[in-house]
């Protein structure tokens, strides 16, 4: 799992924007979010460009702090970041039941460093499905570099209109990925129909747990903060008890019934994960493994940020990335210690053999 460099991070800020239009599209992208006065269906309505605008500011930022795989894990004492990441990815492919020779499609598959790390474990052809340009093109150095361009490829499609037919893959799988999709049960239905009969999804998704209080302005906050740092339309609610006929008990589960699924089991990894998977962006705790995510790591980061951008290496407007990024991760932190937020409620579901 390779890490950005300080070049890397100061000269990608922005993805595929072009220098000039950084600021701008940083503003416009913080308008769409409750913290800034933008409202949920404005960001569902506008989903493409919003998620599209986060993942051009934020890529390099995400490969610098945290690696090839944008995702969290369950944690083991004695486990490493990297080890835990590895085991969670090989755990998704392992529940799948994955096979040499399967065609296997990632969802939302960022750069790519799970669809590399499942291709290796498993001996399978990995395809990558993701909107983001910049974030496909440095998938595909990567995947070279790996020496797995024959065997793992990119799409830059919608998740909510897959250009692939019918029954095409063998098994699917998103890791915190569909949480962007402005309606869950459509996506769950695209992913539906290109897979094949008799075989599985499994998914992480990011949740706010029964314990959150939407009448509560403390959880709202730190909710609104999640939605800006992560360039989310809402949040969709597990196992809620304050249940309305606008949102059912558990919003997750609905949604993939309703799209056609079997559901084999489903946990929220996070209830007992005995090392918290925050630990990682806690300010209060200190890594030299992961210093760049610790808080010295963050007011290195943020000063390097202010002076590349002042000389004219990064483009205007990085540094105020940087700042929501921060805020995101604080946000994160506290839903995970109020227990009102979970970033791996897992799923594992099945197509009917019998579907059409």
């Amino acid at each position: 799992m390779s890490r950005a460099g300080t070049l890397d991070l100061a000269t990608g800020v922005g993805g595929k924007i072009e220098k000039d239009d950084v600021l701008p599209a940083v503003e416009l992208y913080e308008k769409y979010h409750v913290c800034y006065g933008g409202k949920e269906e404005e960001r569902k309505s506008n989903y493409t460009d919003m998620v599209n605008k986060y993942y051009d500011l934020v890529t390099s930022f995400y490969e610098y702090g945290w690696g090839e795989s944008f995702h969290f894990a369950q944690r083991w004492k004695g486990e490493s970041l990297r080890e835990s990441i590895k085991r969670h990815e090989h755990f998704l492919a392992f529940q799948l039941g994955l096979k040499p020779g399967q065609k296997v499609l990632d969802i939302g598959c960022g750069i790519g460093g799970p669809l590399r790390e499942i291709a290796r474990f498993s001996y399978t052809s990995v395809t990558g499905l993701n909107n983001n340009e910049y974030q496909i093109s440095r998938g595909k150095v990567l995947n070279r570099l790996a020496g797995l361009e024959e065997t793992c490829d990119f799409v830059k499609a919608d998740f909510m209109k897959m250009p692939f037919p019918d029954n095409s893959f063998d098994a699917a799988y998103a890791i915190e990925a569909t949480c962007h999709a402005p309606d869950a049960v459509g996506c769950y239905k695209e992913i539906f129909r290109v897979l094949k009969p008799g075989q599985c999804f499994a998914a992480y998704e990011w949740c706010m747990t029964d314990a959150y209080d939407p009448k509560n302005t403390e959880h709202q906050q730190i909710k609104a903060e999640i939605e800006l740092g992560n360039g989310l339309p809402d949040i969709r609610l597990v196992n809620a008890q304050r249940a309305t006929e606008t949102e059912p008990k558990d919003q997750c589960l609905e949604a993939i019934r309703l799209a056609g699924f079997e559901v084999l089991w489903e946990k929220d990894l996070a209830v007992d994960s005995p090392v918290p998977w925050y630990l990682p962006i806690d300010p209060s705790h200190f890594s030299i493994s992961n210093f760049r995510l610790t808080i010295p790591g963050r007011f290195v980061t943020r000063n390097l940020v202010k002076v590349v951008e002042k000389i004219g290496i990064a483009p205007k407007g990085s540094q105020r990335v940087q700042a929501f990024l921060e805020k995101a991760a604080d946000g994160l932190v506290a839903g995970a210690k109020k227990e009102i937020f979970t970033p791996m409620y897992f799923m594992l579901a099945r197509k009917p053999a019998t579907a059409e």
